[in-house]
């Protein structure tokens, strides 16, 4: 049986695990990201890495998804926006320090690789994937194999526009799916809806403690669970703009499923249901061909370490 060690990082943590061939998690280890830390962030990689293969030595490589973009050649963090890095050559630090051969990705496509092998997608040979939490992140699998682009930067899906001239984003355009359908998003819905009609938000202000400006996003997930209406609407109205940008995407590319992960979709048919309600709608001919299926992600929290792991075994 080979191993393998994948590590997630993104902003708050550096989560690693030691992981077999049928995506089983057999141990796993986390620390705090230092996020205005470059160096501090990579050396936290590799203290991670390296107190798994002292539990694991027969590991036999490495798999790092990051929050960032990443060169073609699978070796440099161009950008990581929530991590302070600007061209780091990840790949050959990790490899000098523990010594095994390392695999970099972006964390999107970590993500959707194990849904592809273990999760929702292990029927399909070609996949979309979008990943709603803070952000939008995205990733495509056609023929089994991720689709990284000429410059290794493809499917960044937040970044597709969907409202012209509408809000700006932090890449620099306007009306960016992103800003109409990320964690974020939902908050700024929320938060706009409890100040223009406070009756309808009774439940979301009283968890807020009557200061809409304080609202999160679990709490609009809790008061929509408890049926206030503007939570109920924050939630449609994210799963509008990703139900638009599904069926966009179904027309352009034809994948045999469409998937919505990261950690928004926690909240279940409140999101679910808008999204496939606005993709069936958007889809006018849909009875001509078939169309994608949606489907939730399976792998949750996991997710990251397992396919990333599962990229470096395949590497």
């Amino acid at each position: 049986m080979t191993l393998t060690i994948g590590i997630d990082v993104g902003g708050t943590k550096v989560a690693g695990g030691v992981v077999d061939e049928q995506g089983n998690v057999l141990a796993s280890n986390r620390r705090p990201t230092p996020a205005d830390d470059p160096a501090g962030t990579r050396d936290t990689i590799v203290e991670v890495a390296a107190e798994l293969v002292a539990q694991y030595p027969e590991a036999t490589a490495i798999g790092i998804g990051a929050a960032a973009w990443i060169d073609a050649a699978g070796s440099t963090v161009l950008f990581a926006p929530n991590l302070a890095w600007r061209d780091e050559p990840l790949q050959a630090y990790v490899h000098k320090a523990i010594g095994l051969p390392v695999v970099l990705d972006n964390d999107a496509n970590v993500a959707a690789w194990a849904e592809f092998r273990f999760g929702v997608a292990t029927h399909a040979d070609s996949m979309v994937m979008i990943t709603v939490g803070t952000g939008i992140g995205g990733a495509i699998v056609v023929n089994g194999n991720l689709w990284r682009g000429a410059n290794g930067i493809a499917a960044e899906l937040g970044h597709i526009q969907s409202v012209p001239d509408g809000h700006p984003c932090g890449c620099g355009r306007l009306g960016c799916l992103e800003q109409y359908a990320s964690g974020n998003a939902l908050v700024r819905f929320g938060r706009a809806g409890a100040r223009q009609e406070p009756a309808r938000a009774a439940k979301l202000l009283e968890l807020a403690g009557g200061d809409a400006l304080a609202i999160t996003g679990r709490q609009i997930t809790e008061a929509a669970r408890a049926g206030d209406g503007v939570a109920m609407d924050a939630f449609a109205q994210v799963g509008y703009w990703l139900g638009v940008a599904l069926a966009d995407l179904a027309q352009s590319l034809d994948p045999q499923i469409m998937v919505i992960g990261g950690g928004v979709i926690d909240a279940g048919p409140l999101l679910m249901g808008p999204i496939e309600r606005a993709y069936r709608d958007q889809l006018s001919n849909r009875g001509r061909f078939p169309v994608a299926e949606v489907h939730a992600a399976l792998m949750g929290n996991a997710a990251g370490v397992v396919g990333a792991a599962d990229l470096a075994r395949r590497a």
